[in-house]
């Protein structure tokens, strides 16, 4: 059984930095990529960071130049530091994971960040 597990989440004033963790246990094969979702209220989720397997990374327009994504030395770990984050940012993110072989998407439970104003 694979699970993904996020933390790091939390209250945080504007202009201020969080960094949020994933952790994958369980067996994942032909790892493609990591990535960070993110949903706000009335909003659609939305694709925020991505790492590939070969450690490209690409960003969401609305982050780019504040969030960071890497992977940890640990297995299947992932981070998203994220600085100068605004009351925008206020959302639940969501670590998930894309395996090649089969075809499968692997999702973490969220962890809430909230930016107050």
């Amino acid at each position: 059984q694979v699970q993904l597990v996020e933390s790091g989440g939390g209250l945080v004033q504007p202009g201020g930095s969080l960094r949020l963790s994933c952790v994958a246990s369980g067996s994942i094969s032909n790892i493609y990529a990591m990535n960070w979702y993110r949903q706000a209220p009335g909003k659609q989720r939305e694709l925020v960071a991505v790492i590939t397997s070969n450690g490209i990374t690409n960003y969401a327009k609305s982050v780019k130049g504040r969030f960071t994504i890497s992977r940890g030395n640990a297995k299947n770990t992932v981070y998203l530091q994220m600085n100068s984050l605004n009351p925008e940012d206020t959302a639940v993110y969501y670590c998930n994971v894309q395996a090649l072989l089969p075809p499968k998407d692997y999702w973490g439970q969220g962890t809430q960040v909230t930016v107050s104003s």
